[in-house]
């Protein structure tokens, strides 16, 4: 039986096996990486130059924008590599790094997500006690504690998954390091201590979605409840952006992770994850600032200082 230190690199599921199709492949992962790059760093640099947008709505967006950020440069730049190399390989450290990072920023996104619904939940039904609720220092902590508890969950699931024995060979069936696929090359009775360790983590999720759709149920109550038309539309529209990027989020992963059996094999397994790790990143930016005048102001206003400066 080898462990983990005998294998010194997986193999990860390629896209195509043709050197015109993986070339393709990798001109179509540059444009939607340059994308996800371009509209998330164009959130991030108008929330931190605007002081109109220092408020906790933003703040939790521009911590979204960075998460995005974290996540597709986690998983794309690797595949794009390994697109334009004609290469499967990544090392055993690059992949325990990339189970570590994607796995930090997604849980730190979907917690994220959670105290925004919060955020949602506050400003609608509880406007008066906005200021004290989330002020500065709240949104600070709450951010910091996402981090903090996204960080260690990651760095615990990740020693744990990588101190278990290999001898199912070195394939990963998916186009980047995650843990279920990991937890498939391993022959160890061990792997169920993981299995319960991410069983524990799925409450948690649930426990999260919970909250995100039972503040949505009080936001739609309090909502109603409003005399004018044009105070329920512009609450409504407040909260259209939050309820696409969360649906978004949480559809493609669902999917990813409760799809039946039967309907689990490699191609389909490559579009589902590159679905729930690649898309979401990429149109979050589009969503937030479709429907949003005051976030289209600011980077247009970044646009006009990159086109004044040069």
């Amino acid at each position: 039986m080898s462990n983990s230190s005998s294998i010194t690199e997986f193999l990860l599921l390629a896209f195509a096996d043709t050197r015109e199709l993986q070339l393709l492949h990798f001109t179509l992962f540059l444009g939607i990486y340059l994308a996800a790059l371009l509209g998330n760093g164009l959130i991030l640099t108008a929330v931190a130059c605007d002081h109109h947008l220092h408020t906790p709505m933003y703040f939790f967006l521009l911590n979204l924008a960075l998460l995005d950020l974290g996540c597709i440069s986690t998983t794309l730049p690797k595949a794009m590599a390994n697109s334009l190399w004609d290469t499967r390989a990544i090392s055993n450290k690059g992949c325990a790094a990339q189970v570590c990072f994607y796995l930090c920023f997604f849980d730190v996104e979907y917690s994220i997500l959670t105290v925004m619904a919060y955020d949602r939940y506050v400003a609608i039904c509880k406007p008066l006690h906005y200021g004290t609720l989330l002020g500065s220092r709240a949104c600070a902590q709450m951010a910091a504690a996402a981090w903090g508890s996204g960080f260690l969950n990651a760095v615990l699931h990740t020693a744990n998954t990588f101190s278990l024995p290999f001898c199912q060979g070195n394939a990963v069936d998916q186009f980047f390091c995650e843990i279920p696929q990991i937890l498939k090359l391993s022959c160890s009775d061990a792997y169920l201590r993981e299995a319960g360790v991410i069983a524990f983590s799925l409450f948690l999720v649930f426990s999260c979605f919970v909250f995100i759709v039972f503040s949505y149920m009080q936001i739609f109550r309090g909502v109603l409840r409003m005399p004018s038309e044009q105070g329920q539309l512009k609450a409504f529209s407040t909260c259209i952006p939050h309820l696409a990027v969360v649906s978004l989020f949480v559809s493609t992963g669902m999917f990813a992770y409760l799809k039946p059996p039967s309907l689990s094999f490699p191609a389909l397994n490559l579009v589902v994850s590159f679905l729930y790790s690649v898309v979401p990143p990429t149109l979050n930016p589009l969503i937030y600032s479709m429907r949003n005048q005051e976030l289209k102001q600011a980077v247009r206003k970044v646009f006009e200082y990159i086109l004044l400066r040069h």
